[in-house]
């Protein structure tokens, strides 16, 4: 099946279910964190999500792929917003092990599209 829209990848629908979950997480979040580290991790998830669709939807691959970079430079940033949540155990602990999967996942996919480009 071809690629139709970015919609159409896994990588970009996995990033989707990432946002979902780390919204859910930061729910639990501290009521003093809502502007720290819980809009910090939001805004990192959904520019993972946003950066694959907004490269898909270049006229270069060059583009594309830098896009890509942003968006496995902002997984990065959430994995480490993630460990820093581990230690402080801010949220519900099953989410957060959801969440660090996910992130995994993430990452994993986007490095190997990135590699093979």
């Amino acid at each position: 099946m071809k690629t139709q829209s970015y919609k159409d990848l896994i990588v970009w629908q996995k990033s989707i279910e990432l946002v979902v979950m780390v919204y859910k997480l930061t729910t639990g979040f501290p009521r003093e964190e809502i502007y720290g580290l819980s809009a910090q991790m939001r805004r990192a998830a959904v520019t993972i999500a946003s950066n694959i669709a907004e490269g898909y939807g270049r006229r270069y691959r060059k583009e594309y792929k830098q896009f890509l970079s942003i968006s496995y430079a902002s997984a990065c940033e959430l994995e480490t917003q993630l460990i820093i949540t581990e230690r402080l155990q801010f949220g519900e602990a099953e989410i957060r092990q959801v969440v660090f999967a996910l992130q995994v996942e993430v990452s994993k996919m986007l490095r190997a599209m990135i590699v093979k480009m």
